[in-house]
């Protein structure tokens, strides 16, 4: 900890200069120096070394009339280098206009050679940095509203609203990109009650990551809806779902994996088929996955519906958790082993039961990323349900 009485340390900010002529850039030099600057001075005499440098400075001081450009041009080539140094620009009494001009054109600042001293120098260097920093962070808020209107539209299309009518179920529901990329995946899940009282529960995951594989697991929820409220019967649903899929995807490649429950009016068991989905994982009254042992070919590998049916006995008190595969391939680390349920059940032990269940699911994919050693690389879609007392 620095003593309170020291000195601030002095930041000294590396400034490119761009001047091919030998006498205005000893001018300068020697304007800063006699302001004693906190500015190292690097020179150069083209644009094309400058391009090469100017993202490793804080500034850089830019001549128009170089011999390797013309007009604006060194100005737009340096304003294209990803990640560039704010630029103020140098001009020359007869051609003052052309600043005002870079100005516009994106330069953060003009001064005119032989009108600024070592003060008025410091000071654009100072004002472009600071300028350049508020452009980011503004830029960067605005992305982060991109993304969370992208995040959005995405829950309405993808995690829609469900057609239950039981107010005694607690439900919730989670989409997370893998890698932090756009927003726009694969993973889709849906609920219908019947007006037999059955709840009917769909999750899935079609391959792949991006707009179409998005728009195929719009296709498959809507698809899978439709056939549940037009009462087609259980067993045939998923051979309706593969031939809208096989009718839809781009490529041969594409399939979808599904999850599909069946819970019973008086709910206290369901019935389940896995086509090429991992099982859910029941949270309560016990810790523990689901029987995986029945896991039918993913929609779209083989011709035939080949799922079977299993029945699963909930008891009075209950609470299920449905998860897509990209959170149980989370790994112990970078190269490690994917955790499956046998990994990500001891982190739910952590945070089950919850005071606040809808915090239930992003603590869980928070701990299952830190396991990871950053984010996931698939999409993860997780559904919560919860009847009685969890």
């Amino acid at each position: 900890m620095r003593a309170p009485n020291a000195d601030p340390v002095k930041v000294i900010w590396p400034v490119l200069l761009v001047e091919d002529d030998d006498a205005d850039a000893y001018l300068v030099s020697e304007l800063l120096d006699e302001v004693s600057a906190p500015v190292e001075l690097t020179r150069v005499r083209t644009v094309a070394e400058a391009a090469r440098r100017s993202e490793h400075v804080a500034c850089v001081l830019l001549d128009l009339g170089l011999p390797d450009s013309e007009g604006l041009s060194a100005l737009r080539r340096l304003l294209t280098v990803e990640a560039g140094a704010p630029v103020v620009v140098l001009t020359g009494l007869v051609d003052e206009y052309r600043g005002a001009q870079a100005v516009a054109a994106g330069a953060q600042d003009y001064l005119v050679k032989g009108q600024v001293d070592g003060r008025d120098l410091v000071r654009a260097v100072r004002y472009a940095i600071e300028r350049k920093r508020a452009d980011t962070a503004a830029q960067a808020l605005r992305e982060s509203e991109l993304l969370a209107d992208e995040r959005a539209r995405l829950e309405r299309g993808l995690l829609p609203r469900p057609l239950i009518d039981d107010g005694r179920l607690h439900h919730d529901a989670r989409y997370r990109p893998g890698r932090q990329q756009s927003l726009l995946g694969g993973d889709f899940y849906d609920m219908v009650s019947t007006a037999d009282g059955t709840l009917h529960v769909l999750l899935g995951d079609v391959c792949g990551h991006g707009p179409d594989e998005a728009a195929l697991g719009v296709s498959l929820r809507i698809a899978w809806r439709t056939l549940v409220l037009a009462g087609v019967p259980e067993p045939d649903r998923l051979g309706y779902l593969q031939r809208v899929l096989v009718s839809e995807r781009e490529q041969d490649e594409i399939f979808a994996t599904v999850c599909t429950l069946a819970i019973a009016p008086d709910r206290t068991s369901a019935r389940m088929r896995l086509a090429g989905h991992p099982p859910p994982a029941l949270l309560h009254p016990r810790l523990s996955a689901l029987p995986g042992d029945v896991v039918g070919p993913a929609l779209g590998i083989v011709d035939d519906d080949l799922s079977e049916e299993v029945r699963i006995e909930l008891g009075p008190h209950w609470a299920l958790l449905l998860a897509t595969d990209g959170l149980l391939e989370g790994r112990e680390g970078p190269g490690g082993e994917p955790l499956g349920w046998e990994g990500v059940l001891p982190e739910i032990a952590k945070l089950w039961p919850a005071d606040d269940p809808d915090g239930l699911l992003d603590n869980l994919i928070d701990r299952v990323e830190a396991r990871n050693g950053g984010p996931l690389t698939d999409d993860v879609a997780l559904l919560l349900l919860i009847w009685g007392a969890g």
